[in-house]
C-alpha cells in the first residue's frame, strides 16, 4: 500500500500545484475584471477541482448537511482541524454563504493561488507573534464580514490535529466575531479523516481514507451567554468526530 501511496502522492502533488499555478492568474484576471465578485467565482471553481482531485489518492470528500443555514446573511461556521484538505471542501460545498478565513499570516505570500486568495479575498491573517496586530486584524474582519453579509470560517484548536484527536478551543477569536455579528448564526462542523492524508507525514500521503464533514444544527449566537455558546459550540463539534 505504501508504494502505491508513493505513485499515487506523485501524481497528485503534480495535479494540485497545476491547479494552483493555472488558478492563480485567473483570480488576478477575475479580481481586476469583475472584482471580488467575479474572483470569488474563480476562487469555487478553482476548489472544486482542489476537492476532486484528492480522488487520485482515493479520497472522496462527502459534506452531511440536514439543516437549513440561513442565506444571504453572515454566519460563523467552527470547526475542529485536521489538514490543509479541510479548507477545499468547506469552500466549495458552503459556497452560497461565501466563508473566509482566519489564517496565519506567513500563509499570505509565496504559495501561489492560495497567497492571493488569502490577501485579495477578504480573510484575516493573523500575526501570532504580535498581539496588537492580531486583535486588530480580527476586528477589521469581524466588521468586514458583516458589512459584506460574507461568512466566517475559524478554527479554535488553533492548530491541526495530527491524528484526528481533537484539542480544546480557544475562545478569543469566536468572541471576537460574536461580538461585532451579535444576530448571526454559528454553523458548527465535524471534519473526520483528513489527518488520515497526512498519516505517513508530508510523503507519501494517505490513501483510501473518504474525509467527510457534518453540518450540526445552526445555534442563534444570541440565544446563550457567550461561555455558554462556546461549550455548547465545542461539545457539538467534538460529538461528531469519530476516534
Amino acid at each position: 500500500m505504501k508504494i502505491i501511496s508513493y505513485i499515487l502522492s506523485t501524481l497528485f502533488a503534480i495535479v494540485f500545484f497545476i491547479i494552483l499555478l493555472v488558478f492563480h492568474p485567473i483570480q488576478w484576471i477575475g479580481l481586476k475584471l469583475g472584482g471580488q465578485e467575479l474572483h470569488q467565482k474563480v476562487v469555487n471553481v478553482m476548489n472544486w477541482f482542489l476537492v476532486k482531485s484528492l480522488l487520485i489518492l482515493g479520497v472522496p470528500v462527502r459534506v452531511e448537511n440536514n439543516y437549513d443555514i440561513p442565506k444571504n446573511q453572515t454566519v460563523i461556521f467552527v470547526s475542529n482541524h485536521q489538514s490543509m484538505f479541510d479548507i477545499p471542501p468547506i469552500i466549495w460545498y458552503f459556497r452560497k454563504h461565501c466563508p473566509k478565513f482566519v489564517s496565519k499570516i506567513e500563509l499570505g505570500k509565496g504559495i501561489p493561488s492560495i497567497s492571493f486568495n488569502l490577501k485579495h479575498g477578504g480573510a484575516a491573517l493573523i500575526d501570532r507573534k504580535d498581539k496588537k496586530q492580531a486583535i486588530a486584524e480580527m476586528i477589521n474582519f469581524s466588521k468586514r464580514i458583516n458589512e459584506k453579509k460574507w461568512s466566517a470560517t475559524i478554527f479554535p484548536e488553533g492548530t491541526r490535529s495530527r491524528n484526528g484527536q481533537p484539542k480544546s478551543f480557544a475562545s478569543n477569536g469566536l468572541k471576537m466575531l460574536v461580538k461585532y455579528n451579535p444576530d448571526t448564526y454559528v454553523v458548527p462542523l465535524s471534519i473526520n479523516n483528513s489527518w488520515k492524508v497526512f498519516k505517513y507525514g508530508k510523503f507519501p500521503l494517505g490513501v483510501g481514507s473518504p474525509i467527510k464533514i457534518t453540518t450540526h444544527e445552526p445555534i442563534k449566537v444570541d440565544s446563550l451567554p457567550f461561555e455558554e455558546l462556546l461549550q455548547k459550540v465545542e461539545d457539538t463539534v467534538k460529538s461528531g468526530i469519530q476516534q
